[in-house]
């Protein structure tokens, strides 16, 4: 299936070239018109800048410095030992220093010589950074889940339609070749009817109360926690773990929710819509720092009467798995597996549903689709709209496990049906002086 193009908007440093420039040609030229085999020259490259440098967005700065037609101009961090080890990854594949690293987001924003962003912080900044980001005029590149709660998510989607932003969602998995094909598997009806999808992901940790410690030099704590709820610094806090914590994210539900129910919907040809009701039982740690579920399973009914069922994979096998008449697909990222077992070898024939194929495979394949987006023109393989449909399914699975009863949604609308308390949950409230 050939995604729909659309001109590339161009970003305020591309206007500055001129507006006849502008109309005359492409906002970035090819790597062949200028000549040498994979050569850009820099005033053409798409300039990037990097906010949140954990593990993501460290393998994302590594990621792109192997793109030829992007340059990396500037990198930001709460955390000083995170910004410098990321610009030093970039001047050391540019050959120079030029990379400028930031403490506070706002003087990457505030930059006109940036077009592009790849934003990869806590869940607790998603919209709180991507919002004022999109509006600045930046494209997105912004790390799934797509925000912490679905109001915020909504927000996001709003303002990209707004603003003509191109966002990639870092659900990376419709990149992949093996995904890709067992989804054309199942909406081909190479498994007859499908009447359900399971997915199975990660049992959450548990830990007990921290002890208070003092900041460490280099890390600006207050601007880390930014619009979530104020707490003492512990380290277990912070970083990677944020994960585990309400304040700042999901859990597994949201953070591996963010790929596998993202391919389930993909294969249920959902990408527009969402279940009907939740339902279901989770195991919140009752004390100790963190409070995300660690056992967990609900039930998602769509509207045709199809089932997702999601789960710790202590219920559910790891990965995602539909179930047909005459058949099941199951895939993971080891591979895929089939009933009947030939099903792997099949083919997907013209004039069949072919879905997106970027150029590229996995993470860096998912990297090239949005600079090419960009570049071109055309929707990325997991835009806004699609980020967002598939996280609100986690984050109803949530709502009704924490409440212990059954959510309704109404997917046209986006709106909790008759629940006034559920309903809350799909907000919260900023710390000042932070908002969307």
């Amino acid at each position: 299936m050939t995604r729909p193009q659309k001109p590339c908007r161009l970003s305020r440093r591309a206007m500055l070239r001129g507006a006849v420039a502008a109309m005359a040609a492409p906002l970035i030229v090819q790597a062949r018109v200028l000549g040498a085999e994979g050569a850009v020259s820099p005033s053409e490259q798409i300039a990037l800048g990097f906010i949140g440098l954990g593990s993501m967005g460290l393998r994302h700065v590594k990621g792109f410095v192997q793109e030829a037609d992007c340059r990396t101009v500037a990198v930001c961090d709460v955390d000083t030992g995170r910004r410098r080890e990321a610009a030093g990854v970039v001047n050391q594949a540019s050959g120079s220093t030029d990379c400028a690293d930031v403490a506070d987001f706002r003087a990457i924003l505030d930059r006109s010589d940036i077009d592009a962003l790849v934003i990869a912080v806590p869940d607790h900044w998603h919209a709180a950074l991507a919002i004022p980001a999109i509006r600045a005029g930046k494209h997105v590149y912004g790390e799934k889940p797509l925000a912490l709660t679905i109001n915020e998510g909504k927000a996001i989607v709003r303002a990209v339609r707004r603003h003509g932003c191109v966002w990639q969602t870092g659900s990376w998995q419709r990149s992949t070749h093996h995904f890709r094909f067992g989804c054309e598997l199942v909406r081909n009806g190479r498994i007859g009817r499908l009447r359900k999808v399971e997915v199975g992901i990660g049992i959450g940790p548990t830990i007990g109360p921290q002890p208070v410690m003092p900041v460490p030099d280099g890390f600006d704590y207050d601007l880390w926690l930014g619009p979530a709820p104020w707490a003492p610094y512990t380290e277990k806090r912070c970083h990677w773990n944020f994960r585990w914590i309400l304040d700042y994210s999901g859990g597994q539900v949201t953070d591996w929710g963010a790929h596998h129910i993202d391919i389930a919907q993909w294969g249920m040809d959902a990408d527009g819509t969402g279940p009907v009701a939740v339902e279901g039982t989770g195991t919140f740690p009752p004390d100790g720092l963190y409070d995300a579920a660690t056992h967990y399973q609900f039930t998602c009914t769509y509207a045709s009467g199809l089932i997702l069922e999601v789960a710790s994979n202590d219920r559910l096998k790891q990965g995602v798995r539909f179930l047909g008449d005459d058949g099941w697909v199951h895939i993971t990222r080891a591979g895929l597996a089939t009933h009947p077992a030939d099903l792997v070898r099949d083919r997907i024939l013209p004039g069949e549903v072919h879905l997106a194929r970027p150029r590229g495979d996995e993470r860096q394949g998912h990297r090239r689709d949005w600079l090419d987006c960009i570049r071109n023109g055309g929707e990325p393989i997991t835009p806004v709209e699609i980020g967002h449909r598939s996280i609100t399914v986690a984050h109803l699975g949530n709502i009704a496990m924490r409440l212990g009863r059954k959510v309704r949604w109404d997917p046209a609308a986006e709106q909790i049906l008759g629940d006034a308390s559920a309903e809350r949950m799909m907000g919260r409230t900023m710390r000042a002086p932070w908002g969307i």
